[in-house]
């Protein structure tokens, strides 16, 4: 990945989230919110399980652990074109030049379906990546943020995993970079 594209894609994203105006969420979890209007009563075992892949993923990040990082991953993950190991790799990037680490996700829609025998949710939300940046200066930075981006997870060896986006690759990302938040 170019640096210089990143810190655009950054600063675009960063930007966007800024201008992005919510009403203020209800507090489930850590990392993990929902806007109101959100069903979380509708299938609140489901909920807390999606709640905990995300803090499954956010304690993984608080210790940098790559390896229990990789496991919130379904091992089908496609991020346009972007596979299981490509996304070690940029996290690997990731824990070399940023400290304190932390990512916030707000929901505001959750769809549950249920096709050919797997059990797949799609949940939309507004959120970042935060951390310090190269670790000695410890400025406060966001690496990466979203705003109503569909999260796709997949119920696998009974546990939700991330499972990128529901179609190929993208034909508007240049070669050679990355497209924008394939962390989530």
């Amino acid at each position: 990945m170019k640096r210089r594209g990143v810190l655009k894609i950054i600063l675009i994203l960063a930007g966007a989230l800024i201008l992005t105006q919510c009403r203020p969420p209800t507090p489930v979890a850590a990392a993990v919110e929902f806007s109101p209007g959100v069903g979380v009563d509708a299938d609140r075992p489901v909920i807390k399980e999606l709640v905990a892949a995300f803090n499954e993923a956010e304690a993984a990040l608080k210790k940098v652990d790559l390896d229990a990082l990789m496991k919130v991953y379904a091992t089908t993950y496609n991020y346009h074109g972007l596979k299981r190991s490509d996304v070690r790799r940029v996290w690997e990037e990731v824990f070399l030049h940023y400290g304190d680490i932390s990512s916030s996700h707000v929901f505001t829609e959750l769809k549950l379906v249920q096709a050919d025998g797997v059990r797949k949710a799609y949940v939309t939300c507004t959120g970042g990546l935060h951390g310090t940046t190269e670790k000695q200066t410890g400025k406060p930075v966001t690496i990466d943020s979203w705003v109503r981006e569909v999260h796709y997870l997949v119920k696998e060896e009974g546990a939700w995993r991330f499972l990128g986006n529901a179609g190929g690759a993208a034909d508007h990302v240049p070669t050679g970079s990355a497209p924008h938040h394939p962390l989530f």
